[in-house]
């Protein structure tokens, strides 16, 4: 497992010294199926140039959006085993219950959260989730979630770090609840004629 650990950490290392380019292919390919956040390269370069934070947030999400997509692909085109690979079948069965109770709503829930994102960009390809519903999940909780972190270090610098070391996931998360509940009262409201 250390193994796997270095060679993750030489990868990120590789891809950070490359900066915003960097960062977008970590975004994209976190998305359908790296391991690792592309956080972790946006949190830092929004630190070096606090100005171009947005903007750094503004790539992630549309990058990650674009990987999101991709990720449908190949569970359209992989099917069920590569999830398995991915989540157990307790998981999968859950997942399941989401995309076919909340449809796009679940990719916005994962895309802002901690949970496994690609999980369910592959997940939407596998349960034939259209991809106007993917996208526009992952641009509102990838949004969501990377202009949190940039907002958050316009506002309190590197001690931002902390701050979001230690915060982000229960905020996100419990945004991503809020939002999910908002958008599913506001689908069940009667719409006034």
């Amino acid at each position: 497992m250390l193994s796997l650990v270095t060679w993750l950490n030489t990868i990120v290392e590789g891809l950070a010294s490359y900066g915003i380019w960097g960062l977008v292919v970590v975004a994209f390919i976190e998305a359908s199926f790296f391991p690792v956040p592309p956080d972790i390269l946006l949190i830092p370069l929004a630190l070096i140039d606090p100005l171009k934070a947005l903007w750094y947030a503004l790539l992630c999400t549309l990058a990650s959006t674009a990987g999101g997509v991709f990720g449908q692909w190949i569970g359209l085109k992989a099917g069920r085993p590569l999830l398995e690979h991915f989540a157990s079948q307790r998981h999968i069965h859950l997942v399941e219950k989401w995309f076919k109770r909340y449809g796009g709503l679940a990719v916005a829930f994962a895309a802002l959260t901690p949970i496994p994102y690609k999980v369910f960009t592959i997940a939407a390809g596998v349960f034939k989730v259209g991809v106007r519903p993917v996208i526009w999940g992952s641009l509102l909780g990838r949004g969501l979630r990377f202009f949190f972190e940039a907002g958050m270090i316009l506002l309190m610098g590197k001690h931002a770090v902390d701050y979001l070391a230690r915060y982000s996931g229960p905020i996100t998360f419990m945004a991503g609840v809020i939002l999910v509940a908002w958008l599913v009262i506001r689908q069940r409201r009667p719409q006034a004629h």
